[in-house]
Parts: C-alpha cells; structure tokens; sequence
C-alpha cells in the first residue's frame, strides 16, 4: 500500500490544512455522526455513493489536486492514490492518514485533515477516488 503524502515543502499542518483548506459543501449526503467509521458508508447506498461521488471530485479538486494530481493521476510530487487498495481495507488506511496525517523526519508529508475536514467530506473524496482507482 501506498503512503498518503505531500511533498511540498511545508513544515507546519496550517500551511497546507487551516489555510488553504477550501470547504467541502456535503449538501445532499446523510450526516453520519459523531463516531468515526472505518468503512466507506456510502458505498452501500447506490443514491448516497453517486451524491458524495460528485461532491469528492469537487473536494478533491479543491483540496487534494495540486498534491496528488488532476483527475487522481500523480504527477509524481505525491503518491497516485489511484493504487489504493480497494474496500474496507482501504478505506481503513484513507481515513486514518486523512484524520491524522503523516510526517517524516519532522517534516509533514500529509496534514492532518481531522476537525478542517468533516466525515461526509473525506468519505466523499474516497468515493470519487474510488472512480479512478486502476
């Protein structure tokens, strides 16, 4: 599996998160609650999956393409999220990395998303992830 991350130069998770953060308008999916889940839940809800598939394109576009590529295809400053594995094991993996971030030799690769980001968002970036996944 492959690991989340952006190369860019930026120490701190504002640079990246708090200030380039664009909103993700969840308008049109279910609130899925306090408790974070492990497992996509649209994807079980054909009418739920085609909303947050439309709505992650836009996130993703918005939040996550200028690192990891336009329409999910790398152009190798960060990983290509197309090679995610598919299902709950992957989705486990998404939304850890999402929720928490990741750094290496004090540098951060992947900002923490947790409280700049909401569920219904990440989930529905993972549904559109999903559309392109080779």
């Amino acid at each position: 599996m492959i690991g989340l991350g952006v190369c860019c130069g930026l120490e701190n998770r504002s640079a990246i998160a708090d200030e380039a953060a664009i909103a993700v308008d969840t308008t049109g999916l279910k609130p899925l609650g306090a408790d974070w889940l492990l497992e996509n839940p649209f994807r079980k809800d054909p009418v739920q999956y085609e909303v947050a598939k439309t709505i992650g394109m836009s996130g993703y576009n918005q939040n996550c393409a200028r690192y990891h590529g336009l329409e999910v295809k790398s152009g190798g400053l960060a990983p290509d999220v197309r090679y995610l594995d598919d299902g709950k094991p992957g989705d486990e993996w998404f939304i850890n990395r999402l929720r928490t971030g990741f750094a290496l030799n004090g540098l951060t690769k992947m900002p923490k998303w947790e409280g700049v980001m909401s569920q219904e968002a990440m989930w529905a970036i993972r549904s559109y992830i999903e559309t392109r996944q080779l």
